[in-house]
């Protein structure tokens, strides 16, 4: 499919893997949804990528709100609110076809069963579940419906679409470490719903794929010492450094172009498989 004249709706948009993304579709000429916490560098974000030019795209789909060069809006939302989600939505599909999701959003708060202070307390495990797995299906399920309400777009190579929804997992969804059964759930549960969702939505012409990225350069781990960046980076076989958002922003780039890719969940880790710890 074609990201030029497209919307894409990107959580998580404001930072890391989310934000890269962003920059890349909105370079591409699709004008772009942020979503992320209100407290976030959503709307200064929007605001560097709308004053660095737009870029011109095609006429608009017959009966799009959409004007000639795209856009970037930022929209604070918590993605586990229905209606904060749907209010994103709505804000899409008013700038022109919604046909690009990228879950981005996420967090990755460690926790052992039975750590020093005891029984990891059920709400922490739930905080996780609900954001990262539950977070990521109501982004799915609202997108998803705004999608299939849209015209088919017909490509060169790929034939009739509506849609792309491109999930985040983690390596740690097959290689969990310990301390993260709440993460390795929640990204394993992310994995585990792609293919049925993507089996489903078939019919409605949206492919759904996932990324499961290994070590990455977020700000996360920026705030790990240098020295413990540089080690985590050389567990990677090759290359043997962190991954860079913008190598996740150029496979969910491809990920859109490319129609044969649809219910898979793409490892995007230099070959590492984690360790015990």
């Amino acid at each position: 499919m074609d990201i030029k004249g497209t919307v894409a709706l990107i959580t998580g948009g404001a930072s890391g893997l989310g934000a890269a993304t962003a920059r890349r579709l909105f370079d591409a000429g699709a004008s772009v949804v942020l979503v992320d916490l209100p407290g976030s560098a959503g709307a200064a974000f929007a605001a560097e990528l709308n004053a660095g030019g737009t870029v011109r795209t095609a006429a608009p789909e017959a009966g799009s709100a959409m004007q000639p060069g795209n856009r970037a809006v930022f929209v604070p939302a918590d993605v586990t609110s229905e209606d904060q989600i749907q209010a994103a939505v709505d804000a899409a599909v008013a700038l022109g076809p919604l046909r690009i999701v990228v879950n981005c959003a996420g967090i990755a708060t460690p926790g052992k069963v039975l750590g020093r202070e005891g029984v990891l307390p059920l709400e922490k495990f739930n905080r996780v579940i609900q954001i990262n797995l539950v977070g990521t299906f109501n982004v799915i399920r609202l997108s998803a419906a705004a999608m299939v309400a849209t015209e088919p777009a017909v490509t060169e190579l790929g034939g009739p679409e509506r849609g792309v929804i491109i999930n985040t997992a983690s390596v740690a969804a097959f290689d969990g470490q310990i301390g993260q059964p709440a993460y390795a759930a929640s990204k394993g549960a992310v994995h585990a719903m792609t293919l049925p969702i993507a089996r489903e939505l078939a019919r409605s012409l949206v492919r759904v794929v996932t990324i499961a990225p290994g070590i990455f350069e977020t700000p996360m781990m920026a705030g790990l010492p240098q020295e413990a960046q540089d080690s985590l980076g050389q567990q990677v076989p090759h290359p043997s450094r962190l991954g860079r958002p913008a190598e996740y922003a150029h496979l969910a780039a491809h990920i859109v172009e490319n129609a044969m890719l649809n219910g898979e969940t793409i490892r995007l880790d230099g070959a590492i498989r984690m360790g015990p710890k």
